[in-house]
């Protein structure tokens, strides 16, 4: 009764769309889960994705979910996960992707899933990481452990959506850094971020991690632009 009361007061809308959610639809619904962009990178390698780092960094494998588009499903899911608590939707993606994923771990034999990390001022200012819930699925739907101490981001900055690419990148590689023993050593490590835009964070984060002996990187995130 108490929870009738409550849907009727707050109605669960889709995250998606924006429309009113049917009685056994949660979080998308279902035109929304049909209409997801699938960017399927995970069965051609290289890809779009995996292209942004050529001749750039060294990776062995590169992958996003799905495709972001402006004003779209994709934007309007990140955008409830990032700035709206719905950490749910991590959940429900990275429970999807880790199916995808279990093959290509086989493949590459990943070590250890990192999120990028965030600045601890941000990270009380939020109150969360926004790809947490998105990392402890696919850590255990491919049974690898999560590891959010060893990367670390040691300078606050802010937004970087308003400036030029070079300077963004020249910015995010003095952001991250490493913490690590000689149990860390020659490991293969997924980094995971929530899209790929120029890939200058995750360039960044890839050097890095790289500053471990003998440690492999891979990329994986929920969406990709399309520039």
């Amino acid at each position: 009764m108490l929870k009738n009361l409550i849907n009727l007061i707050f109605p669960k809308l889709c995250s998606g769309c924006k429309n009113l959610l049917l009685k056994n639809e949660i979080i998308l619904c279902s035109q929304c889960i049909h209409d997801l962009p699938f960017t399927l990178h995970h069965n051609l390698y290289p890809n779009e994705a995996s292209k942004k780092f050529d001749g750039i960094i060294p990776i062995e494998f590169c992958s996003s979910m799905l495709y972001f588009h402006h004003d779209g499903i994709v934007q309007n899911l990140i955008h409830d996960l990032k700035y709206r608590n719905q950490q749910k939707i991590g959940t429900l993606l990275g429970n999807w992707y880790a199916n995808d994923l279990k093959t290509i771990h086989e493949k590459f034999n990943f070590t250890e899933i990192i999120p990028v990390p965030l600045h601890s001022k941000r990270l009380e200012e939020r109150g969360y990481n926004q790809v947490t819930t998105f990392c402890e699925a696919i850590a255990k739907g491919i049974e690898i452990p999560l590891n959010s101490n060893l990367l670390f981001r040691n300078r606050y900055s802010k937004t970087q959506t308003q400036k030029d690419k070079e300077h963004r990148k020249e910015v995010s590689n003095a952001l991250f850094d490493v913490k690590f023993t000689n149990l860390d050593h020659n490991k293969h490590f997924l980094l995971v971020d929530d899209v790929i835009t120029s890939g200058a964070t995750l360039e960044a984060c890839t050097r890095a991690l790289l500053k471990i002996p003998d440690a492999k990187v891979s990329i994986i995130t929920m969406a990709y632009t399309l520039s």
